[in-house]
C-alpha cells in the first residue's frame, strides 16, 4: 500500500516553541523517526499492545510502498510499563537521545498527562489518543494533537445512552485511581444534572483492589439504576463486571470502551455476566445494522487477517488507530516536511482526513480532531473480530 491513497492537503506553518531542541539538518535518505510510547505490559496495557499491532503493521505497508519520498519509516519505542514516571524518562530519551521527528503516543492518559508538557518543552510534534480534556491546547501546546475524542465526546455519549435511551435517572460514577480515572469521574459527574438525572455513588478506587464488593453494595443501597465505570483496566472493569453478576443485580453498566475488550471477556466467571454492559465504541469499527462493517474497515480486517494479527483478544478500533497514526505522519512529511513546524502546520489545516479509526479534522485553534457523531455506544456481548453492534436503542 502507497501513502499516496491519503487524501493530501498542504499546510500552513505553524510557530515551535522557544524552548524546542535545535535539530540538525535532514538528509534526503534519512529515515524518519517516529518516537512510540505505548504501556505494553504493566495493568493499563490492554490498549498499548494493540495499538502497537496497527502501528508496526503501517510502518510495514509505508515502507513497502517505498516510504516517504525515498524514506523510510523507523519506529523508536519504550515501554511506558503503564507508569507516568516511565512516560515521562522515556520521552526525554527519544528527544535528546534518539533525536526523533514526532512522538506517538504516550497512549494512557496519566502517563500523556505528565509527559505531554516534556514533549512541548523539546519542541517535538505530538499525535495523542488520549481522552482527558486537558492534553490539548494549541496555544500551551501547539505542536501537540489530537487523533481520537476527548473526555466531553464520549462522556456525552455515555450519559446519553444511560439517561436518555435506558431512563436511568440515578446514576453511580467509578473511576481508578490512575490520571485518566480521576479526569473521567470529574468531567462525568457534572454531565448527569443537566440531562435530570442524579448521581447517588461517586468514588475513585484504587485498580488492584481485588474485592470490589463493598463498592457495589453501596451503589445498591443508594438505589443506583445504572453504573458508569471508567477505567483502562480490564482487570478492574471485569471485577466490576463479576461482582453484580455474583449479587445477582440486574443493573445496566455503561462506560469506557476497555469493558468490551477481549482481555475483560477472558476474565469474567460467567459468558452471561457480559449482558446489559454497553461500552462507548466509534462507528467506522462498529458492525452496521446489516452485520457488516463499513468498506473501508472491512477492508482493513481483511488486511489484518492476511498478516495474522489477532483481533479476538483485543478491540479493532485500538489496531485501527494504531494504523491510522504512522498514515498521518507520512502524510505530513509528504505535503509538508519532517519538521516540527511543518508537520504541525500540514495538521493545522486538516480536513476530513479519512482514517480507518476516524475522519479527522484540526484546525490552528482546535487540535481535537474526532468528530462528535463517529462516537457511539455499542454491545459488549455482540464481540467478534473486535467489534461490536451497537447498542440497542442507540440508532443506526
Amino acid at each position: 500500500m502507497k501513502v499516496t491513497r491519503r487524501t493530501m492537503l498542504m499546510g500552513a506553518a505553524a510557530g515551535a516553541t522557544a524552548t524546542a531542541l535545535a535539530r540538525p539538518a535532514i538528509a534526503a535518505s534519512e529515515p524518519i523517526k517516529i518516537g512510540f510510547l505505548p504501556a505494553l505490559t504493566g495493568p493499563s496495557s490492554s490498549t498499548g499492545v494493540a495499538i502497537n499491532r496497527g502501528t508496526l503493521l503501517a510502518v510495514e505497508e509505508i515502507n513497502k510502498g517505498g516510504g516517504v519520498k525515498g524514506r523510510k519509516l523507523e519506529i523508536v519505542s519504550r515501554d511506558t510499563q503503564s507508569d507516568p514516571t516511565k512516560a515521562v524518562n522515556g520521552a526525554t530519551e527519544l528527544a535528546r537521545r534518539e533525536k526523533v521527528n514526532v512522538i506517538w503516543g504516550p497512549l494512557n492518559s496519566g502517563e500523556a498527562l505528565a509527559a505531554t508538557p516534556l514533549i512541548a518543552r523539546d519542541g517535538l510534534p505530538q499525535l495523542d489518543s488520549c481522552w482527558v480534556d486537558a492534553l490539548t491546547d494549541p496555544k500551551k501546546w501547539p505542536l501537540a494533537f489530537r487523533n481520537a475524542p476527548t473526555n466531553q465526546q464520549v462522556g456525552a455519549a455515555a450519559t446519553h445512552y444511560a439517561i436518555d435511551v435506558l431512563k436511568a435517572k440515578k446514576v453511580a460514577i467509578i473511576g481508578d485511581t490512575t490520571g485518566y480515572g480521576t479526569a473521567s469521574v470529574d468531567a462525568y459527574v457534572p454531565m448527569v444534572a443537566p440531562k435530570g438525572g442524579t448521581v447517588v455513588y461517586k468514588n475513585e478506587v484504587d485498580a488492584s483492589n481485588p474485592d470490589l464488593t463493598p463498592e457495589l453494595l453501596r451503589m445498591r443501597n443508594a438505589g443506583a439504576e445504572v453504573i458508569m465505570p471508567w477505567s483502562v483496566n480490564a482487570g478492574f472493569l471485569s471485577r466490576i463486571i463479576n461482582t453484580r453478576g455474583q449479587m445477582g443485580w440486574d443493573v445496566p453498566i455503561v462506560g469506557q470502551t476497555t469493558l468490551g475488550s477481549g482481555q475483560t471477556k477472558a476474565l469474567l466467571a460467567k459468558p452471561e455476566y457480559w449482558g446489559k454492559v454497553y461500552q462507548n465504541n466509534f462507528r467506522p469499527c462498529s458492525y452496521l445494522p446489516n452485520g457488516k462493517l463499513p468498506d473501508r474497515t472491512q477492508a482493513f480486517v481483511e488486511r489484518l487477517r492476511k498478516n495474522n494479527i489477532e483481533m479476538g483478544d483485543t478491540l479493532l478500533w485500538w489496531i485501527a488507530l494504531g494504523y491510522d497514526a504512522p498514515f498521518l505522519i507520512a502524510d505530513a512529511v509528504k505535503n509538508a516536511g519532517s519538521s516540527p513546524k511543518e508537520m504541525a502546520g500540514y495538521w493545522d489545516t486538516l480536513t476530513k482526513w479519512p482514517g480507518v479509526y476516524g475522519t479527522l479534522t484540526f484546525t490552528k485553534d482546535n487540535h481535537n480532531g474526532y468528530p462528535d457523531d463517529e462516537v457511539v455506544m455499542c454491545q459488549a456481548n455482540s464481540f467478534r473480530d473486535g467489534a461490536f453492534n451497537l447498542a440497542p436503542g442507540y440508532g443506526t
